[in-house]
């Protein structure tokens, strides 16, 4: 009996296996693509070829991108967006969560039913075009961090991890005379380490990919972020003449095709850079608060 059980988990696991590479073959060769056509010489590209590796290699499409002003603008504004507003939305979470596991805290129950009703409900486009508007934000980065900096979910989330720390911690501190701005730096910032680079990683990856909020609140060209213009150069490269100069010096044309991939691929690199730094201190944070009850 042990035997048949033992052939057919081992069947099984080489069907499932087998299925899990191909899914992720499917998953990795349009990422194969986009990598080498924007690498592909201008003198060797064939449109509607598929090409798995560079026929001839060349940074055309990159040099040609990164010579351009509307994409240093744009790099520019998506870095102050993500860097300002993940350090603010970081700072905003934890401190709102730790405020909301504290039960003797005054208006606790208000607070917590209306971050779970704005899980539930939202207002939609229209009012918070009208909000942002009414705080003098539109062409402002402000409009794309403060109606982000925090979320009913990561809210929920963070809280519940911050109740899964032994509070005779907390008593410890503060019985040796800590206050509680001390408790919340000394005691738990430190054991919130994996959760807060977590969701850094979290806000740090909404904010680069910033693209609805900025389609909306700015409409000044010189204050796109990097996901719009990339929505640009990939859908209206037509119209906008993009890509009918020289590379770097080049006589000849970059084509259109490699300048998207290569936009692209400038737009994905500094996430897929920082994510497997955080994914140990992601994965850590994932089993604290599953063990700690």
């Amino acid at each position: 009996m042990s035997l048949v059980s033992t052939k057919r988990m081992t069947v099984f696991d080489y069907v499932n296996y087998s299925l899990l590479v191909l899914i992720s073959l499917v998953c990795v060769f349009p990422f194969i693509y986009v990598f080498s056509v924007s690498f592909t010489d201008p003198k060797v590209y064939i449109p509607l070829k598929f090409y798995l590796f560079p026929e001839q290699w060349s940074l055309a499409a990159y040099k040609y991108i990164l010579s351009t002003n509307s994409f240093l603008n744009a790099l520019k504004s998506t870095v102050f967006v993500t860097f300002i507003g993940t350090a603010l939305s970081v700072v905003t979470s934890f401190t709102f969560a730790y405020a909301l596991t504290k039960k003797t805290m005054p208006g606790r129950s208000v607070m917590l039913s209306a971050v779970v009703f704005t899980l539930v409900f939202q207002a939609g486009i229209l009012p918070s075009y009208i909000l942002v508007k009414s705080l003098g934000l539109l062409n402002s980065y402000w409009s794309l961090i403060w109606p982000s900096l925090t979320s009913a979910w990561s809210l929920i989330v963070i809280k519940s991890f911050l109740e899964s720390l032994p509070s005779e911690l907390e008593d410890s501190a503060r019985m040796d005379g800590c206050s509680d701005m001390g408790v919340f730096l000394r005691i738990i910032i430190p054991l919130s380490m994996p959760a807060i680079a977590a969701f850094t990683l979290f806000f740090a990856v909404s904010y680069w990919n910033t693209y609805f909020n900025a389609l909306i609140y700015i409409s000044d060209s010189k204050k796109w972020t990097l996901q719009v213009l990339v929505k640009t150069l990939v859908i209206d490269s037509d119209s906008t003449g993009v890509g009918q100069a020289g590379a770097g010096g080049d006589d000849r044309i970059v084509p259109q095709e490699t300048i998207r991939m290569a936009s692209i691929m400038l737009a994905m690199a500094p996430i897929l850079a920082v994510y497997p730094f955080l994914q140990k201190h992601f994965a850590k944070g994932v089993m604290l608060g599953s063990i700690k009850g």
